[in-house]
């Protein structure tokens, strides 16, 4: 072990010695663009493999088509969870998480640092996941892959918090970019998704990635699109009104989307159990697939046969084709049935450890939304709305809202598909569905968890800054603790061999009880006749808040100026920690701000 730490130090050090040399040679702007440069070589490359390693998994499962087909859904999602569960516990030894949150949180708490394991384990469990019918998608895995190489080259060079931080966004701009062949997307989804405040500067780097990423992609898997559109039809302004309430309906799917991935995640997080969680799960997944096949895998396919109108494939191969047949109404009824269990079926897949993202899930009921909202009014009231076009642009409509990112949704769509001529509809519908889903849930599917608890990087600066501050940085310990039964003696004494004038009160549990200021005693400090007849709980008082140790910096600043005090203490379960001051926190505010700032 010690040979191989000694070559990685050394390696360390030649690049270390490598990358000075060049940063004085070329300065560090250009040294940033050539590593977004080879960072979009080795995220198109991984985005390449991704792709390539989902059809060879699925061709592994078709192999075994002479079973039943629909007992192999029964069968084949829980041995892909399986092996990607195993892989996370026994091989990769971490934690992959919802690929999305995890970019977010390590920008925000982590100084954007990624584990090494994040350049290659999600690229690897995913594929299991996917291929063997897992109800995810691959593109939150491969930007979580892409941070991860962005995040680890430029810590390998050493390069400070906002060059980790935009070489990180290039990776995962890179990786969305590669997946979708979609370089447009790739930029706006760092900037609408991840939130970063960046200068047209800092920008040159990220679309320079996300262009390598996709050529790398175009080379080795050819110039198609992922979705065909030969049915598309020409945008007519009377169908003007449909698109609005489009954007309405599929920002309620979104809406039904968020809130079902919530509780049924919940739900499974209650199982202790991670056998018994991976058996919950794969039931549930293999059931609902069973009935409704297109649930299986990505469900890119099933978009494919509703964009091309062959309608009645859509519900062939389920045991529900009996009951409902190929009738109008029957197809709805299924698309209704899609719609209310899809998420049921990524949340099942990510519970029992299955890998995978909900770019696709979102795409996918987006799809299914547009389809059941233009092939309902037809049926029901006669009218001629063309099918495809509300498939397509209920996409972006679901994407938009569960995601509330409007613009990420536009663009990836009209690229994926070459639909820019519906690009005015594309903007009605995804603008109201992420209106309409805000107006219920003002945090993303990838940011409530994280808003929560008070750890999310925002658009706003004075709550970026806060977020990226963190309590025991600016805790001070230098505080002289005193017992409450303590006399008024023991206390002057300690008094004069500290440097402060806040003394906190604890008792034998060191639990803080009060505190006793120097303006407290002042006046009876000096009267020897009161040292050993007045205790020190009787001179303390309440601090009017207390900070928990785990607190957010956001709520600690929110007590400053709710009580109007300048110092307060800090409390791990009552026990004392020390105290914060108000002057320290825009101290260090300054030195944030100034670290956070791009030039």
């Amino acid at each position: 072990m010690s040979f191989i730490d000694n070559m990685i130090s050394r390696v360390q050090s030649k690049a270390d010695c490598a990358s000075q040399r060049v940063i004085a040679r070329i300065g560090q702007r250009y040294f940033v663009i050539l590593l977004s440069i080879l960072i979009g070589i080795i995220s198109g490359l991984a985005a390449v493999t991704l792709k390539h390693a989902i059809i060879w998994v699925k061709a592994l499962v078709d192999s075994f088509s002479d079973l039943n087909f629909n007992l192999l859904f029964l069968i084949s999602p829980a041995v892909g969870i399986l092996i990607s569960w195993l892989l996370v516990k026994y091989v990769i030894k971490g934690k992959l998480g919802h690929g999305i949150t995890q970019i977010l949180y390590a920008i925000s708490q982590t100084d954007s640092s990624l584990p090494k394991h994040h350049v290659f384990s999600s690229v690897l469990t995913s594929s299991f996941t996917i291929g063997f019918g897992g109800s995810v998608g691959a593109e939150a895995p491969i930007a979580l892959t892409g941070a991860g190489i962005g995040s680890n080259i430029a810590r390998l060079f050493k390069l400070d918090y906002k060059t980790v931080t935009l070489l990180m966004a290039c990776g995962a701009a890179g990786g969305i970019a590669g997946v979708f062949k979609a370089p447009i997307a790739g930029v706006v989804f760092t900037l609408e998704i991840l939130m970063l405040n960046l200068t047209m500067a800092s920008m040159v780097p990220l679309m320079l990635t996300a262009v390598i990423s996709t050529a790398v992609t175009y080379w080795f898997m050819g110039n198609d699109v992922e979705f065909s559109m030969s049915r598309i039809s020409d945008f007519q302004l009377s169908n003007l009104p449909f698109y609005v309430i489009l954007g309405v309906f599929t920002g309620l799917i979104s809406l039904l989307f968020a809130r079902t991935m919530w509780f049924t995640e919940g739900k499974m997080g209650q199982i202790k159990n991670s056998w018994a969680k991976w058996l919950v799960g794969s039931t549930i997944l293999g059931v609902l697939i069973f009935l409704l096949p297109p649930l299986y895998g990505e469900g890119y396919s099933t978009i494919s046969l509703l964009l091309q109108g062959r309608v009645g494939d859509f519900i062939s191969g389920s045991p529900l084709e009996v009951i409902l047949g190929r009738s109008s109404s029957g197809v709805l009824i299924f698309a209704l049935l899609i719609l209310l269990f899809k998420t049921v079926a990524t949340a099942a897949t990510t519970g029992a450890g299955g890998v995978g993202g909900t770019f696709a899930p979102s795409l996918f009921m987006g799809g299914v939304a547009g389809f059941f909202f233009a092939q309902g009014f037809n049926t029901l009231f006669g009218t001629m709305l063309p099918v495809t076009n509300f498939t397509l642009v209920g996409m972006a409509g679901v994407m938009a809202g569960v995601m509330h990112a409007p613009m990420t949704a536009i663009f990836l769509i009209a690229e994926i598909t070459n639909g820019y001529s519906l690009l005015l509809p594309l903007m009605i519908t995804a603008t109201l569905a992420h209106v309409t889903m805000a107006f219920f849930e003002p945090q993303s599917i990838y940011t409530k968890p994280l808003a929560d608890k008070g750890e999310l990087l925002t658009h706003e600066r004075d709550k970026t800054v806060l977020t990226l501050m963190h309590l025991d940085k600016v805790i001070e310990t230098d505080f002289a603790p005193i017992r409450g039964d303590a006399t008024l003696g023991q206390l002057v004494k300690l008094v004069a061999q500290s440097a402060r004038n806040i003394f906190p009160v604890v008792n034998a549990r060191d639990e803080l009880i009060g505190v006793v200021t120097l303006n407290d005693i002042r006046s009876i400090m000096f009267d020897h006749a009161k040292y050993d007849s007045t205790l020190v709980r009787e001179l303390m008082i309440i601090p009017p808040a207390f900070i928990a140790l785990d607190e957010n910096m956001e709520s600690v600043m929110g007590k400053f100026e709710e009580t109007g005090a300048w110092n307060l203490p800090v409390v791990d379960h009552r026990r004392y920690v020390g105290f914060v001051s108000k002057s320290k926190i825009l101290s260090v505010y300054r030195r944030v701000l100034t670290h956070l700032s791009y030039e």
